[in-house]
């Protein structure tokens, strides 16, 4: 953390007061901002294929010469060609929704909670999740973050599986890091599945969540909030990551959280050491710092980005929304902040972000090449010998039955009209989660189904939705660069 700034301390001393007050997690509001002028935002982005693209094909010659050029310069950033003194490799994923395979038997009530969930294909969790840890190994970064939402619902057996697949990361010479999500302790929902039935699972305590990541974060950390999960962790010399804790747990757990008044204390600490020591400082948590979306409009944002501007922290990481996103807090200037999409949902991102010493960073998704570890590995479920061809028509179905549910409630709407809107909306919806919504902004307001949703859909949840997502997707949010 740089000392460029006089007088910070003061400044922030005169707004503690105010954030201290501000604690809870407040909805999502919408506002446009433009990309800063230092801020390269390219193309890095996977298309649909032809299977479920039928009327509608976006990947364009341009579209194949930009993923070239952006997987050279990727390849030219990690690999250490720069003037930097040092550089930062770090891999996120969040939200992995994990689910332990001694909770199920594949039964027709497990397979309807999927079919008919918000996207995650739990049915094939333990794959992508070792698929996942592979590719970390492979690329061997100097840490793996992961940014809550690590289980499906909290079972405590879920999270004693995924801690065990997390120790071979490690073992390779990786730290992993950790952060809860909302679904991850004193959860209720959490559950277990056999046959027709849904039945209770136990679920996992503050401190037993504690105990099973010990060795993911805790045990090293520097420093430990007393009261919350939030941890420092030094990562070397040059950098510190601040894991806070945003969640809801007691007595029960919340989908939206609060930061304490004796959490910001701590945080401010730690950010005043990370002064002191003149080491750079990235805070992660899991719900979001800015207003990302206005679709998840409830319980998704912390109040008050002032808190780390005031130190001047350049950028912050989550997750918690399920869609590729970023966003600064204000038009060319301000704290940046990059929202990864879930690992469970198509088409399974992570990111990576390097972070240099000039305070220059890179952040890119990539996804998930499940299709290619299942042949290596020698795999017979179909879907995931062929998980490109499966991946997408999978999400769009969950997309295409939330609108027909919306839309049965429009009487107007002939079953044909219903169809038309479903299917353009399942398209729509799906590239939003892509954080691509820009590829299919013209083919989208030139199918028919345009205009009946421009007539009758407005009227639904849904409409609300597909009018936003037009106006939000103007760019990729895969790939953001700033100098």
């Amino acid at each position: 953390m740089k000392k460029d700034f006089d007088g910070r301390r003061q400044t922030l001393s005169a707004i503690l007061p105010v954030l201290a007050a501000a604690v809870v997690l407040i909805g999502c509001g919408h506002q446009k901002s433009d990309p800063a002028d230092a801020t390269a935002i390219s193309q890095e982005s996977q298309t649909e294929s032809e299977t479920q693209q039928e009327a509608v094909s976006t990947e364009t010659e341009e579209d194949k010469t930009a993923d070239s050029s952006t997987e050279t310069e990727e390849e030219q950033t990690t690999d250490g060609s720069t003037d930097a003194e040092w550089i930062e490799n770090i891999m996120l994923a969040t939200d992995i929704h994990y689910f332990s395979d001694s909770l199920t038997d594949g039964g027709p009530r497990f397979q309807e909670m999927v079919e008919y969930g918000d996207g995650k294909i739990v049915t094939y969790i333990d794959q992508i999740t070792d698929a996942f840890l592979d590719e970390v190994v492979k690329q061997h970064p100097d840490a793996l973050v992961l940014s809550g939402d690590l289980t499906l619902n909290g079972e405590k057996a879920s999270h004693k599986d995924l801690a065990e697949k997390l120790h071979r990361v490690e073992n390779h010479g990786i730290p992993v890091l950790v952060i809860p999500g909302n679904h991850d302790i004193n959860n209720h929902q959490a559950a277990r599945y056999k046959g027709e039935e849904r039945l209770p699972a136990e679920y996992t305590t503050p401190a037993e969540f504690r105990q099973i990541y010990r060795a993911f974060g805790y045990d090293e950390a520097a420093s430990e909030d007393p009261n919350s999960l939030s941890y420092l962790y030094e990562l070397d010399e040059n950098t510190w990551l601040l894991m806070i804790d945003s969640c809801q747990y007691s007595p029960v757990n919340k989908v939206g959280g609060a930061i304490s008044e004796a959490t910001y204390e701590w945080v401010e600490q730690q950010l005043e050491a990370a002064w002191d020591a003149g080491v750079e400082i990235i805070p992660v948590a899991h719900h979001n710092l800015l207003d990302e979306s206005e679709i998840y409009v409830d319980e998704c944002t912390i109040e008050h980005s002032e808190l780390l501007e005031t130190w001047d922290v350049p950028l912050f990481l989550s997750g918690h929304l399920h869609v590729q996103h970023c966003k600064r807090s204000e038009d060319n200037r301000g704290i940046w902040e990059m929202v990864t999409a879930s690992l469970a949902t198509p088409s399974c991102k992570y990111a990576i972000l390097t972070y240099r010493d000039d305070r220059s960073f890179l952040y890119r998704t990539q996804s998930l090449d499940v299709e290619a570890w299942a042949k290596k590995n020698q795999c017979t479920e179909e879907d995931l010998l062929n998980f490109k061809q499966f991946q997408t028509p999978f999400l769009r179905r969950v997309f295409y039955n939330q609108a027909i549910a919306s839309l049965n409630e429009v009487p107007e709407l002939t079953d044909s009209e219903r169809e038309q809107m479903a299917q353009l909306y399942s398209l729509l919806k799906f590239h939003y989660y892509q954080g691509t919504a820009y590829q299919v902004q013209e083919p989208v307001r030139n199918d028919p189904a345009y205009e009946l949703w421009q007539e009758d859909g407005m009227a639904t949840q849904q409409g609300e939705y597909f009018r936003y997502i037009l106006e939000d997707g103007k760019r990729d949010y895969n790939r953001l660069e700033v100098n």
